[in-house]
């Protein structure tokens, strides 16, 4: 949901957009089936990039290893077992280096408010401290943007929303499931987000 709107405003505000999407051994690989029929829809260019090798670095994620997805509301205590170690400064590395190697002037980058609290790699701090590294760090300057940074879910989706855009093109949910199961954190926040907009979510749900 997050990077499906954040590439629309990207493309809202007039850029050129280059797709990228990681394959990092999530359970819920399916949220790249989506990203790439969204790419093919907008004829925009979209690399999957296959990086599943770190997880023989990366240990203790929910989202990778052999560990229940925490259900409910999104509370620090459940949900910090889904935290990654390092992914977003991983993945927002590689991002940096694929613009300096075409030339591209930024980065876009879906953190928002809602995941600060459990997520270190999403606090303003995080990111300000990226984006002045990503300045320095190749001859050629790249910006990180973050137009969400400030925002919670709720107003990502009224965002998208008010862009017109359709939400049965994403895909939110943690478990690899043929449906949406409606229990892991990130179901209750996409419909919490949904109910508060006043809109039917589009996909199915299993529950």
């Amino acid at each position: 949901m997050d990077s499906y709107t954040v590439l629309h405003r990207a493309l809202r505000d007039g850029h050129d957009v280059y797709a990228l999407s990681f394959h990092y051994g999530q359970k819920h690989a399916k949220e790249l089936d989506y990203a790439a029929r969204v790419c093919t829809k907008l004829s925009i260019p979209h690399k999957v990039v296959d990086i599943r090798a770190i997880n023989q670095l990366l240990a203790g994620s929910s989202l990778t290893d052999d560990i229940d997805i925490p259900q409910g509301h999104y509370e620090e205590a459940s949900m910090k077992s889904t935290v990654v170690p390092n992914r977003n400064m991983i993945l927002l590395s590689l991002a940096i280096g694929y613009a300096v190697s075409i030339e591209a002037e930024a980065v876009y980058y879906g953190a928002h408010s809602g995941d600060h609290a459990i997520y270190p790699d999403c606090r303003p701090e995080f990111v300000r401290k990226m984006n002045d590294v990503s300045l320095i760090a190749n001859y050629e300057p790249v910006r990180i943007e973050v137009p969400y940074l400030d925002n919670d879910k709720i107003e990502i989706l009224a965002d998208g929303l008010r862009m017109g855009l359709d939400y049965a093109d994403t895909w939110t949910c943690y478990e690899g499931r043929e449906l949406a199961c409606g229990k892991c954190g990130a179901c209750v926040e996409r419909l919490e987000a949904f109910t508060k907009n006043q809109v039917a979510d589009p996909i199915p749900y299993q529950s």
